[in-house]
């Protein structure tokens, strides 16, 4: 009887250690989450739109925090990307260009087939403008969702010199499920390395009418719109994929050295009011927004990352 009541001690004391370690790595993950998500004035004005996903990728472990309303996006940094700043100082993660990078698991709400729009906005800071790993006619993808066959949308900077002659262009595309050619909208300005970015792609599939029969593609730069076109030019319908969201790279085939914060997705289009405001938080003397011409509008083609033997055509 002796010997089954100490057995049964250690049991009870054992599951109760076990209970307690749980209990504390939920404590520590609760208190990363809530110093993760803190809220400055820049966040304050990004939250006050509703964002349905914001990653702010100041977390100080593995663990990336949806810091939205919901919370239901998080994610994970894979070999340890490092700390860095943004303009006003909170923090952003800084990715080596070789193998590091965010992901998030996919969901239905991350998809522009969800409601028919999805704004995507992010601060972004090359560290070189020619980058290593960098992957077709010499660009790198820095935010994307899609893999082969699950082709969904992404975010692109080609490399100062690349074999289509469009030097640190900054660009973003949404493609049809299947991949091949994509539609979408570009700037092309000359970078400074360590320059931050505030870079925004719409993907609008309602907004139709003569011109965009089917919807568009929009691209801001620091809250000016710089450009957009159409997805019917080469019959862009975005569909539901299964891949995951990175950040930093988006199927693995390239890396982005350089850094990303405050990275917030919306189910809807923003009003170049509301982006000029989100731009001009990020420092404490709002800058002046001085107006951009819009190139003439005309299609962008850019292919997807599919594995072939022969060169994909561009335009």
């Amino acid at each position: 009887l002796l010997q089954t009541s100490v057995l049964f001690f250690f049991l009870l004391a054992g599951i109760g250690f076990t209970v307690f370690i749980a209990q504390q790595d939920q404590n520590l993950k609760g208190k990363a989450a809530e110093g993760a998500c803190t809220v400055s004035t820049y966040d304050a004005a990004v939250l006050s739109d509703t964002p349905l996903a914001y990653w702010k990728l100041g977390d100080t472990d593995t663990i990336v925090m949806d810091c939205s309303a919901l919370k239901t996006h998080n994610g994970i940094a894979i070999s340890s990307p490092s700390a860095t700043t943004l303009p006003n100082g909170d923090a952003a993660k800084a990715f080596d260009g070789v193998a590091q990078y965010a992901q998030v698991p996919d969901s239905d709400d991350l998809s522009v087939a969800k409601t028919g729009i999805l704004t995507i906005e992010a601060w972004m800071r090359p560290d070189i403008l020619q980058f290593s790993h960098q992957e077709s006619t010499g660009y790198v993808h820095w935010l994307g969702k899609g893999e082969s066959g699950q082709h969904e949308y992404v975010a692109r900077m080609y490399s100062l010199s690349n074999s289509e002659n469009r030097p640190n262009r900054i660009s973003g595309y949404a493609f049809n499920l299947a991949g091949g050619l994509g539609a979408g909208s570009y700037f092309q300005d000359p970078v400074a390395v360590g320059e931050w970015i505030h870079y925004t792609l719409v993907i609008n599939t309602l907004a139709t009418s003569s011109a965009y029969p089917t919807g568009y593609t929009k691209i801001f730069k620091n809250g000016v719109l710089r450009d957009q076109d159409s997805l019917s030019d080469y019959s862009i319908i975005p569909s539901n994929g299964t891949a995951p969201l990175r950040i930093g790279t988006r199927d693995l085939s390239s890396f982005f050295q350089g850094a990303v914060g405050k990275v917030a997705l919306y189910n809807y289009e923003l009003s170049p009011a509301k982006l000029v405001n989100h731009y001009q938080a990020m420092y404490t003397v709002a800058p002046t927004i001085a107006p951009t011409s819009i190139p003439t509008p005309g299609p962008t083609v850019t292919p997807t990352l599919v594995p072939t033997a022969t060169p994909i055509p561009t335009a």
